[in-house]
């Protein structure tokens, strides 16, 4: 142990010695975790709307004016013609174009029903997809509130009493704020980055710079050489997902609702799984170009695949086998669970057993792989 206690000091130094790392490891977090949430947001806004209206009425006027008040649109303009308004969306100019054909009001009136033209441009999945959503919500809206109602044989009232009436309320974010499920993702996905790249290049730096082989032929053992250069990232890392929930805080107003004891013991467990992570790719890279690139192969499969963007529920069972085998899934599904929903330990215990699985598993391999010449 006493052999271990140098590893540590001279893990420490070299850390606080190397201003570029501590940048990382602090600062960027910070500043990624402020700026991050406002940009990685899948709420769809100032959507571009170009309406031909070719019948000029007070109710495709209200239509109009009950699309440009809904606060999700901006009236690109109003082309004379259908096929100026696909123009404006092979220009750029508009998302979406509305036709209102002419007899829209008398056929409303008289017959209670007349189609609209809808023309999305779809390059855009997410933007096509929702902001056809809200403008057809917009839509049944203002036919909701028209003041012409079809009647049944048997009279009006029938008809009211046999209507369907649903009312919906959103659980553990109330107001659909896309930030409350895109902050903690991102804290992850941070603490991952860090975890994963640093740790990384730890060992090769060792290599590159000759000092390994020094180290090589000292009494140490691989175990502890493996848990010396671990614990400090490790303390670094709590270290930074405690300043993650602070900013989270304070710029965003989340605060955990589930208990804080159980969501440390959770990132404690996490980390030791990435670190090993990292350590066991260090163990196998000659250089931190390899390391890097290495790294950044299984970042980036932790961030598409792990649910931060979409619901693992939606992907196929062969990328919900390969999902379940990262660790990134399970924290981040802890997480948002603790934070959001204030989830107690035992409904959030199997992910734990996921975690600690990992950590032995990576650590493990990482202490195995360490080839010690001596």
């Amino acid at each position: 142990m006493k052999v271990l206690g140098f590893i540590l000091q001279k893990e420490f130094r070299q850390i606080f010695r190397d201003k570029t790392i501590l940048a990382m490891m602090f600062a960027m977090p910070i500043i990624q975790l402020i700026i991050m949430p406002l940009a990685a947001n899948f709420e769809v806004k100032n959507v571009n709307v170009a309406y031909v209206d070719n019948d000029h009425s007070s109710y495709s006027l209200k239509l109009i004016n009950k699309i440009a008040a809904s606060g999700y649109f901006k009236i690109a303009g109003s082309p004379s013609s259908y096929r100026e308004g696909l123009k404006m969306i092979e220009d750029g100019d508009a998302d979406l174009v509305l036709e209102i054909p002419a007899g829209f009001e008398r056929n409303l009136v008289r017959e209670g029903s007349q189609k609209v033209n809808l023309s999305v441009d779809a390059i855009n999945g997410t933007k096509s997809s929702l902001g056809g959503g809200y403008l057809m919500a917009v839509i049944a809206d203002f036919n909701s509130s028209l003041a012409i109602n079809f009647k049944s044989p048997q009279g009006t009232a029938q008809a009211q009493r046999a209507s369907i009436e649903i009312d919906s309320s959103n659980w553990y974010n109330p107001r659909a704020e896309y930030k409350y499920y895109m902050v903690p993702g991102i804290l992850v996905l941070l603490l991952t980055l860090i975890g994963g790249f640093i740790t990384a290049l730890n060992i090769v730096r060792e290599k590159e710079i000759g000092t390994i082989e020094q180290i090589n032929v000292t009494p140490i053992k691989k175990w502890e050489f493996i848990l010396g250069k671990l614990i400090p990232f490790w303390i670094v890392g709590m270290i930074v997902f405690t300043v993650g929930l602070v900013v989270m805080y304070v710029i965003y107003g989340i605060f955990p609702k589930g208990s804080l004891l159980v969501l440390y013991l959770f990132a404690a467990v996490y980390l030791i799984a990435l670190l090993g992570l990292g350590l066991l790719i260090s163990t196998f890279a000659d250089t931190q170009l390899q390391a890097m690139f290495i790294a950044f192969f299984f970042m980036m499969i932790f961030m598409l695949m792990s649910g931060f963007f979409t619901s693992t529920d939606s992907m196929p069972d062969w990328a919900k086998q390969i999902s379940n085998f990262t660790p990134v899934t399970h924290f981040i599904s802890v997480v948002r669970l603790i934070v959001l929903k204030g989830s107690r330990f035992s409904e959030v215990k199997n992910e734990l057993f996921y975690l600690i699985g990992f950590a032995f598993l990576l650590n493990g391999l990482a202490i195995y792989n360490y080839r010690k010449t001596s």
